[in-house]
């Protein structure tokens, strides 16, 4: 089972929707062989380098205030602790293309995963900037990437033309915000689901592709 999790390192429920669907596959145990893969979304692809503070930016995209702000941040610390993960303080929000094109490179040495929980964990859990490379090149170190390397990416505008590519094909095929988890190219999961909702989605795709063969 292929399952293409869509999302920016810039979107709290892609924190929870990550873990969410984490724990939902250790759930399932052996029951079913995934293939898990990030894909790239960017929820503020129009930002520059020196970010935008994420109260105003909130209010001015979305029209919220700064009570439901309050209450969303609220829910998302409720959230994330039920799937292990711990929201830190966020005062801005940044551009997040050098880190999709440094997740490209770490899924082509088989550390993707690791890289979006240590990217995830610099920005949501620490506050820290996901678009300086001084960032993502530790983000890269946890991950247990090469540093040099990971430098060298970020230095030299690699795989941004992939990137877009594969953003571009997410948009055609629908997708207009995220988390959004799509099996075997076909089922979609939209949002971030508690665990349980993740495996008892992933057993019925299981079953229905059984009875389809």
């Amino acid at each position: 089972m292929r399952i293409d999790f869509i999302s920016d390192v810039a979107c709290p429920w892609c924190a929870v929707g990550l873990h969410g669907l984490q724990r939902g596959l250790e759930q399932l145990g052996d029951e079913i062989e995934v293939e898990l893969h990030c894909q790239p979304f960017e929820l503020n692809p129009d930002l520059g380098p020196e970010g935008r503070d994420i109260v105003e930016y909130l209010v001015e995209r979305y029209g919220a205030t700064p009570d439901s702000i309050a209450a969303t941040q609220a829910t998302l610390r409720e959230r994330g602790a039920a799937v292990g993960f711990t929201f830190g303080p966020r005062s801005r929000t940044w551009n997040t293309f050098d880190a999709h094109r440094l997740l490209h490179w770490a899924g082509l040495n088989g550390r993707q995963i690791e890289l979006k929980e240590a990217l995830l964990q610099a920005y949501h859990g620490e506050g820290l900037n996901p678009s300086d490379p001084a960032v993502l090149q530790a983000c890269a170190v946890a991950a247990e990437l090469d540093a040099d390397e990971a430098a060298a990416v970020l230095a030299g505008g690699d795989f941004a033309d992939e990137v877009r590519a594969q953003e571009a094909q997410w948009q055609q095929l629908g997708i207009r915000a995220v988390p959004s988890v799509v099996v075997n190219g076909r089922h979609l999961i939209q949002g971030g689901q508690p665990p349980e909702v993740y495996a008892q989605a992933l057993r019925d795709i299981a079953a229905e592709s059984a009875v389809e063969r």
